[in-house]
Order: structure tokens, then C-alpha cells, then sequence
């Protein structure tokens, strides 16, 4: 194998590109830089980032980085563009472990600075206080941890081909303060260029534009330049690197993954184009230029990212069928919902997640037709009703809108009640006035942060009609009361009649449905996950015997059939979840795995720790996080 190395000196030299300090821009076609309106008010303050951004404010980030593989390091210059009350004589940035080398201003002259005392929990780390005095642009010196949580360096063995390292980021909610200087919190947008170094033969990404090729610098390394000219908020600048390949899908799509999964991937998203016109026609112009996606690693720990024009994307949706497309569209989704009109602070979260996913299932209706758009639609609320079950119906954590000092529970939360929200409604005030005001919603705040509360207004300034229709939405219900509103536009029983009914006799006399071939992956999906959990071994057996469960294509099956497997201590199943633990870093696969078999006693918990002990290093810091507390791994 060959060495990728990029001596450490680099990470924190100066670098001879006069464009990275703001002196001249990356291309001659940048625009000026989109400032983004800052909210103000108790329901927009962040509690997660030390900033002051009514005093002093990033406006565009203009990274230098080098990446060095060997070291698993980047460092180099980030140059601040500030916005500052003409009284600021200090800005504070938010560092999670960053070694900062110096700072100065645009001229070179030093300026001040401090780095606070972190935060022990919840990676909120520490404040980088800059005094700048009359300055507006700062430049700073700096490298990242070699811990740092956002990033993921991948061996060569721990790559599809085996043969180059893979670097991938991962910013969302507050781990990009790991690697970047900034005010990281998601009601600063800011504008951003970089210039990154990368040894050869390997390509990088960015979500932003690619400005032209890659030049060579003649040292064995290749410099890539990239501008997002939008303001977009800090935990959606991310990068990926590695040995990879491209495939057009369209005119302004297309997808990048490793050489030997390239083209699995490129026919698995061969419905994109589609996609974005249902978008386009639905809720008004796509705004970022390009749709790319790249494929990344298993090690990815979530079913996608929606970094602007570059969706990263795990490979475990890939199922042959397009079947698990729908998460496609919903990171394309989030091209409006969260990437165009983000929530301001965390504890609105379900603005981002719960408005795409109900566009998500705009997109599969059109693209795929209204069963299918169903069936997902049930299969979501089933998610809703299975957690207010387990966690009880008044529990706070199962309102949409929190106060930011806990966390929403689960995806069945923020994601599917944010949807079923969305649903009931449209179908209070009619599809065609819905549409009309979320187009408006999009268009009307589009590059901006919101809160619940400006969603509400808006909903009551731009949609109701009426004191009795007001009545009949129970807006303010929804969004900051506990449960399920009495109102909810409930999924078209239909949609699973004859799973349902398969179900039934499968549980009455265990006949094993016949038509399960003909089945899609969602009436799969929902058989698998409401047939009775208590199974014997033969009965398990059997199972797997006719339809093949163990050898599957799709992960979204494999994984409810080894969590319905080890629940029953079915000893086939333990290598088959060692080889699945080993493969995919999924954190939704993962920690649920673990955590059955850690609550199997001493059948399962010995099992549990010996696959973490072998794993654990594979896993990103986010499916690290969540499977150390299953184990009861101290922090």
C-alpha cells in the first residue's frame, strides 16, 4: 500500500494564496456574500453556543486547510469575515479542543485572545474569545484535535477498495466547532469558501461548488476549491474525501461513491431528476445550483446528511430495488426545509425534520405513486404510536417544540409527529391552500433561521381563515403540548389491509404469508415488525427458511429480523449480527442491536460487549456516543 502523508508542519504553515484572506475571492463570479437576519427574542436564544451575535457576528468563513491522512489531522488558516456593533471590541467563537497557533488581522497584526474553560458535557466546549478591536476580519492559525468528533478517519481495510483512507465530516448539531473556528450555532448563517490540500490520487468534497479542477501542486498533493455563496448555518459545511468516482445522473445531478460501489449507487438514485422537478413543482425553484450526493462508508452513522449540493448519503440504503429511496427524498427535501429555512435553535429541531419528512412524502407520491407514499406515511405513525406507548402519552419530551435543555424522543418525535402535524393540516384547510402557504413559508424566509413560534404566526397571519377553522387546526396544541392532538389526519387503513391480515393469521396459526415475493419492502417491513415478538427457534427457523430474512439485500429488513431474532436469544442469528455490527456504523442499526441484546441478561450481554470490543474504534463519535450508553461505557 501506498502512503498518504502530508508532513504535520503543513497543517499549521502559512500558505502563499492570497484569496483565502478576503483579499480576492476564489472565483471572479462570487457574488457579495447574503447576509442572514439574526432572530432575536427568549425562543431564539441558543443556549449551545457561547456567541453573542447581537455584538459581534461571522458573516463568511474562508478556510486554508491541509488534510493529513498519516496523522489524521487538518489544520491550517480560517479568515473571518465579522459583523460587529460599532462599540465590539471582542467576538467570541465556539472551540471544541481546536489548537489555536495565533490570530491576527487582515494586516498581520496580532490579535489577543482566550480560550475558556470547556464544558465537560455535551460538547458544547469552550469559548474562543477574540479581542479585535476596530477589526473586521480576523485570521486564525489553527489545527484540530486528532479527536475531533466530527470527523471519521477510515483506514484503507475499512474502505470498500481497500487500498486509500477515507475522511469524512459530520457537523450536525454542534460537532463542527471540532474542527472549524466559528460561531456555531444554526441562526448564524454564514457564507463560506475553502481551499483544501488532499495527497493523490485522492478527490475531496465539499457541500459547495467546485471551483474548476484541481490544481496540481507538484509535491504529490492536489489543492480543491470550493464557495457556498448562500448563508447557510455552520454544522452544514462538511467535507469528504477519499478514493472516489463520479456519475452524472442528470443535468444537475449526480452522485460520487468508491470505485467498487459506484455504479450500485448511481442506479439506486437513478429516480433524482424526478425527484427534484416533483420538488420544484410542489414548493417552488431548487436554489442551490447542483444536486450532488456522494455514497460514503458504512462507518457513516446516519441514513444521510443533507449538506448543500453534496447529500452524503450511507451505503446501507442501497437495496437494488430503489425501494429505500425515500431517503433520498428526504435529504433532497431538506434542500427547502432546514438547508433554505432552518430552525434557529435545537429545541425547534422538528422544523427541519418534521416539515421534510412530510415533504418527503409529497416527493415518493409523486415519483412512486399514493400506495407507496402511504404505506411510508404508516409505517411513520406507527413510530408515533409505538413511542407514546412506551414512553407515556403526557411525557414532556413528546412535544414538538422544547426549551433546548433535553432532547425530543426519538425520530418518532421531531420527524414523524412534525409530519402527521404537517398532514392533518392539509387535510383541514385542503391540499391546495397547504401548499400554497408552504410554498410561501419557503419563499418568504428562505436563507433564514426560524422558531416554532414564527411558524405559528405565520400559520395564523397566512393560512387560517377563521376562528372556527383556527379551533379545528389546534396549531399550539401540536407544536408545544405533550402527545397526540385528537385531530390527526390518521394514515388510509387500507394501506396495510392485507399485510395486517397476514399478520393476523400468522399470529393465530403460523402460516407464513405466500405472496411475501410479491411484497414491497415497506408491507415487509410492516409484517416483520408486527407479527409477535415471543418466537421458539423453530419458529424463528422457519421464518428465515421461507423468506429468507438472513439473506436479504435490504438492511431496513435485516435489522428488524435480528432484533426480532437475538430478543429471542436465537443462537444463528449472533454471527449473523457480529458480521452486520462489524459492517455497518449506522447508529438507528446499531445501538438498537446492542441495546437487545444487552437487555438479554447473561445470554446477550456478554455477546453485546465482546462485538463492541471489536467495533467500537469503527464506529463514528455519534454511534460511539449513543452505544457506550447501552453499554454504561463512562464518557
Amino acid at each position: 500500500m501506498r502512503r498518504i502523508v502530508a508532513p504535520f508542519a503543513l497543517l499549521l504553515a502559512s500558505t502563499a494564496c492570497t484569496s483565502m484572506s478576503g483579499e480576492m475571492p476564489l472565483s471572479t463570479a462570487t457574488p457579495e456574500p447574503m447576509v442572514s437576519p439574526i432572530l432575536t427574542g427568549p425562543e431564539a436564544l441558543d443556549t449551545l453556543t457561547y456567541a453573542q451575535p447581537q455584538i459581534a457576528r461571522v458573516t463568511h468563513v474562508a478556510l486554508d486547510l491541509a488534510l493529513d491522512f498519516e496523522g489524521q489531522g487538518i489544520g491550517g488558516t480560517a479568515t473571518l469575515d465579522v459583523l460587529a456593533r460599532d462599540d465590539a471590541r471582542e467576538i467570541v467563537l465556539d472551540s471544541n479542543g481546536l489548537r489555536i497557533a495565533s490570530v491576527t488581522d487582515a494586516a498581520g497584526r496580532d490579535l489577543p485572545f482566550t480560550v475558556g474553560e470547556a464544558v465537560a458535557e455535551g460538547g458544547k466546549g469552550a469559548p474562543l474569545t477574540i479581542t479585535m478591536g476596530d477589526a473586521r476580519t480576523i485570521r486564525i492559525r489553527y489545527a484540530a484535535p486528532e479527536d475531533a468528533e466530527a470527523l471519521q478517519w477510515l483506514s484503507p481495510e475499512q474502505t470498500a477498495g481497500g487500498e486509500y483512507p477515507f475522511l469524512f465530516s459530520q457537523g450536525q448539531a454542534i460537532l463542527n466547532r471540532s474542527w472549524i473556528p466559528t460561531q456555531d450555532s444554526p441562526g448564524i448563517r454564514q457564507t463560506w469558501e475553502a481551499r483544501i490540500t488532499a495527497p493523490k490520487p485522492l478527490d475531496v468534497v465539499m457541500s459547495g461548488v467546485r471551483q474548476g479542477e484541481p490544481e496540481d501542486l507538484g509535491d504529490g498533493r492536489r489543492a480543491f476549491r470550493f464557495v457556498m455563496d448562500k448563508p447557510v448555518p455552520p454544522y452544514l459545511i462538511a467535507i469528504a474525501a477519499g478514493d472516489i468516482d463520479f456519475r452524472a445522473l442528470g443535468p444537475r445531478s449526480g452522485v460520487w461513491a468508491e470505485p467498487s460501489v459506484i455504479e450500485r449507487a448511481a442506479r439506486e438514485v437513478g429516480d433524482t431528476e424526478a425527484m427534484i422537478a416533483a420538488a420544484e413543482d410542489l414548493y417552488g425553484e431548487y436554489r442551490w445550483g447542483r444536486y450532488d450526493m456522494i455514497v460514503l462508508p458504512p462507518a457513516f452513522p446516519y441514513g444521510g446528511m443533507e449538506n448543500p449540493v453534496m447529500t452524503f448519503l450511507t451505503p446501507t440504503f442501497i437495496a437494488g430495488d430503489r425501494s429505500n429511496n425515500g431517503l433520498v427524498a428526504h435529504e433532497l427535501a431538506h434542500s427547502w426545509s432546514g438547508n433554505l429555512v432552518t430552525n434557529a435553535v435545537w429545541g425547534d429541531g422538528w422544523l427541519n425534520e418534521g416539515v421534510t419528512s412530510y415533504f418527503e412524502n409529497r416527493i415518493v407520491e409523486e415519483v412512486y405513486g399514493k400506495k407507496r407514499a402511504e404505506q411510508e406515511a404508516a409505517l411513520a405513525f406507527a413510530n408515533i404510536e409505538e413511542t407514546l406507548a412506551e414512553v407515556g402519552r403526557d411525557a414532556p419530551g413528546t412535544a414538538l417544540h422544547n426549551d433546548g435543555s433535553g432532547e425530543l424522543i426519538g425520530s418518532a418525535i421531531a420527524y414523524d409527529k412534525g409530519h402527521f402535524f404537517m398532514r392533518t393540516v392539509e387535510r383541514i384547510v385542503g391540499r391546495e391552500r397547504f401548499d400554497a402557504w408552504l410554498r410561501q413559508w419557503f419563499d418568504n424566509h428562505a436563507f433564514e433561521p426560524a422558531t416554532s413560534a414564527l411558524l405559528l404566526a405565520d400559520m395564523q397571519e397566512n393560512l387560517v381563515r377563521s376562528p372556527a377553522e383556527a379551533e379545528r387546526l389546534m396549531l399550539r396544541e401540536w407544536i408545544f403540548e405533550p402527545g397526540l392532538p385528537s385531530n390527526v389526519a390518521r394514515p388510509d387503513p387500507a394501506a396495510f389491509a392485507a399485510v395486517d391480515s397476514a399478520v393476523d393469521t400468522y399470529a393465530s396459526n403460523g402460516t407464513i404469508p405466500a405472496g411475501w415475493n410479491g411484497w414491497t419492502a415497506a408491507e415487509r417491513m410492516r409484517f416483520l415488525d408486527n407479527i409477535p415478538k415471543d418466537r421458539s427457534a423453530a419458529q424463528l427457523a422457519e421464518l428465515d427458511r421461507q423468506l429468507n430474512l438472513s439473506g436479504t439485500g435490504n438492511n431496513e429488513i435485516r435489522f428488524l429480523w435480528l432484533e426480532l431474532a437475538l430478543a429471542n436469544r436465537y443462537e444463528p442469528a449472533v454471527p449473523q449480527a457480529e458480521e452486520f455490527l462489524a459492517r455497518v456504523g449506522r447508529a438507528k442499526f446499531v445501538r438498537p442491536l446492542f441495546a437487545v441484546l444487552m437487555g438479554e441478561g447473561e445470554w446477550g450481554q456478554p455477546i453485546a460487549r465482546r462485538i463492541y470490543a471489536q467495533t467500537r474504534d469503527s464506529y463514528h463519535a455519534v454511534t460511539r456516543a449513543g452505544v457506550d450508553r447501552v453499554l454504561g461505557i463512562a464518557g
